[in-house]
């Protein structure tokens, strides 16, 4: 039995002819070629004539449903997103804009611009995440105006001279993280403060410890002790992280009379000897393979340590620095409880501070301190897209980039007039390479890479704060962890950023307190394994959820599991 199959051209032909009103009753018998079954045979009812040689196709019923289900699929998925106001998501594609008014519903489907960026077709394509707010969250003026701000850094009961330091770099209103911060630390407690970047989480932990170490250094006490010894630890992942924080710092302990000494690695044991050989300072910076090799040579002491700061929590709590870090712990004396923290033999309070929640904190902490005596301060904002600062996603092929680059950098001096920008590279090898590529253009640039002497870098990044001087600086990620970048504008992520927390601190380079008002973030995705992060980046965007896979509490470590020997 041969098997009759349907065609367009049949079914078009019989609804043209059924159109003419032409009605006459006949036979159409289809067969095969060569060989006729009564059983292929059948009868058509017709409107009209038909020869022998015209062919009817038939359509399968279940094709048939299956085509109309598909159609009214399509028609139920298609969701509206676009209503009257301002543009939370801006494509290529005007049909998957996305309004700030339009909520999603929790099971509702998303539709992405970044969808079908796997494909070599995408190329050229592009959405932008734009900045609904105007003020970074943050600070506390942005919450409630009236009652914030007659709120000063008098009204958390700091030492006078504190007070007139920060008047003095124009330093008046305290932001939100260090509101909650500052009263739980001269408190005594334990603290683990998880905030966004360039919310100024630096103060939050310098202030209430150089308060501290004021009132104790007036005291009789320590008066009659007459010990010279380090008072104060702040533990930082970077050399040039080291120079910032000790010189905020210094600016502080000028009119208090305390003394800040800064340790870094990549200068040799010679250094470290000749940085305490001066004295034991009251406030340590330190980064902790320096701080391990001037325990291990007896130059520190930390046996009276007031307090213990862990800056940049999560790149410290990593496994490349958790062992120094165990190491360190090790020859402290950490408080469990405030009583703790005052009188003779007094134990040293731990403040853990980072941008993102620490993932290996529990496992760690739990051998020095009690967890749950530790109080956290996160921020409403800890893992979310910064709503004050416009992003930018640009599918590009690799060879396009330095073009892209250069077109970037030309609108910024053109329509910002000017600015510094920092361009964000994976390896070393890539920032050599881009420099030279952008010599060739004439683009007055610096370089800054975990490669170079340290005494290199920290005249770089110098250069690079000063304005004027230079206004493009290429990097890896060792400028992307708590340094001051209040002067740049915009952010370029040549390569692609390995993870959420790493995009996290490199958009955290712009929108800073006290900084450039309309920062900028444009990221360069070329390859399909940096699709992922695009596209959950983007889907956080528009649910206005937070990055997807971060930690969020402190988690007790899991009890190790012993055979029991039969």
């Amino acid at each position: 039995m041969h098997s009759v199959k349907v065609g367009y051209l049949a079914s078009a032909v019989s609804r043209a002819l059924c159109s003419s009103g032409i009605y006459c009753r006949e036979f159409i018998k289809v067969s095969a070629c060569c060989r006729v079954h009564r059983c292929v045979s059948q009868t058509r009812y017709c409107r009209t004539a038909a020869t022998p040689e015209e062919t009817v196709i038939r359509i399968p019923r279940s094709m048939q449903r299956r085509v109309e289900n598909v159609k009214q699929t399509r028609g139920q998925n298609k969701i509206n997103t676009i209503k009257a106001g301002k543009l939370l998501i801006q494509g290529k594609n005007p049909d998957l804009n996305q309004s700030v008014g339009f909520t999603l519903g929790k099971f509702e489907q998303l539709s992405l611009c970044s969808k079908g960026w796997k494909h070599n077709k995408s190329f050229g394509d592009y959405f932008t995440i734009n900045n609904i707010k105007t003020v970074a969250p943050f600070v506390a003026e942005n919450e409630d105006v009236e009652k914030k701000a007659s709120v000063t850094f008098n009204n958390l009961h700091i030492c006078k001279e504190l007070v007139e330091a920060l008047d003095s770099v124009n330093i008046t209103h305290p932001t939100t993280v260090q509101l909650q911060t500052i009263p739980k630390v001269m408190k005594g407690h334990n603290v683990l403060c998880a905030a966004e970047t360039g919310s100024g989480k630096t103060l939050s932990y310098l202030l209430p410890v150089l308060h501290r170490l004021q009132a104790d250094k007036e005291s009789e006490m320590h008066a009659a002790e007459g010990a010279q010894k380090t008072r104060a630890v702040v533990l930082v992942p970077s050399r040039e992280l080291a120079e910032q924080v000790a010189a905020v710092s210094r600016t502080l302990c000028d009119p208090l009379g305390l003394v800040t000494s800064t340790v870094g690695g990549g200068r040799g044991v010679g250094h470290i000897k000749t940085v305490f050989k001066r004295g034991h300072p009251d406030i340590l910076v330190a980064t902790p393979g320096a701080l391990v090799k001037a325990l291990r040579r007896r130059c520190a002491d930390l046996s009276e340590l007031s307090f213990f700061v862990v800056d940049e929590a999560d790149t410290m709590f990593d496994p490349s620095f958790s062992d120094m870090l165990e190491n360190i712990l090790l020859h402290t004396r950490i408080a469990r409880d405030p009583k703790e923290t005052r009188g003779p033999g007094h134990k040293a309070q731990l403040l853990v501070v980072g941008a993102t929640f620490p993932g290996g904190v529990g496992e760690v902490l739990s051998q020095v301190t009690d967890l749950g005596s530790m109080v956290v301060i996160k921020s409403k904002m800890l893992h979310f897209l910064m709503p004050h600062v416009k992003q930018t996603f640009l599918k590009v092929k690799g060879e396009d980039k330095v073009l892209e680059l250069h077109q970037a950098l030309k609108l910024l001096h053109r329509e910002k007039g000017g600015g510094a920008a920092l361009v964000f590279c994976n390896k070393s090898a890539t920032v050599n390479w881009l420099g030279y590529s952008l010599d060739e253009m004439g683009v007055r640039h610096a370089r800054l890479q975990g490669e170079m002497p340290a005494a290199v870098r920290a005249g770089i990044f110098r250069s690079f704060q000063k304005p004027g001087l230079v206004d493009v600086l290429i990097c890896t990620d060792i400028a992307s962890r708590g340094l001051d970048t209040s002067g740049v504008r915009l952010v370029v992520n040549y390569d692609s950023p390995e993870s959420h927390t790493d995009y996290i601190h490199r958009a955290g380079r712009v929108g800073r307190a006290g900084g450039v008002v309309d920062g900028e973030v444009l990221s360069f995705v070329t390859h399909p394994w940096d699709v992922e992060l695009v596209q959950k980046i983007e889907t956080a965007a528009r649910r206005r959820t937070s990055l997807p896979g971060m930690e969020s509490e402190i988690r007790e470590p899991k009890p190790k599991e012993v055979e029991a020997a039969e």
